[in-house]
């Protein structure tokens, strides 16, 4: 081994005095607690709008891909979080979250063969009526 080499691997890096071998849990609590509420509510949100989308057919194979009864649970979940999450998101995340949100609510309306009546909807409990 060469003397260059030989003293790269004896220095330890910050990160393994930090997080030693077989100490994964712990790396990612660590990880987790420096990420902001604000990013973990609407990466959340982001997951939720994504899996409906794709579930009520706005994804490059929609003959395939659609699913009505769990974009409906999806839709419910994403907005019951908007809902919730919006007072300590600011108005911009939460503006843009929601105008996701509207549009698979009425994606939702136009791919169900049999539409629920207006405010009977996924998500229209929280959000109210879509048209």
């Amino acid at each position: 081994m060469s003397e260059q080499n030989a003293e790269a691997a004896s220095q330890a890096t910050d990160h393994d005095a930090v997080y030693p071998e077989g100490d994964d849990a712990a790396q990612a609590v660590r990880d987790i607690a420096d990420v902001a509420a604000v990013e973990v509510i609407t990466t959340a949100a982001v997951h939720l709008l994504s899996a409906a989308a794709v579930k009520v057919g706005l994804a490059d194979d929609p003959e395939s891909q659609i699913d009505l009864d769990e974009a409906r649970k999806l839709i419910n979940a994403l907005a019951g979080l908007i809902t919730a999450g919006a007072p300590e998101i600011s108005d911009m995340h939460a503006r843009s979250l929601r105008d996701g949100l509207r549009s698979v609510q009425l994606a939702f309306r136009e791919a169900s063969p049999i539409p629920d009546p207006i405010g009977k909807g996924p998500g229209e409990k929280y959000t109210g009526p879509v048209n």
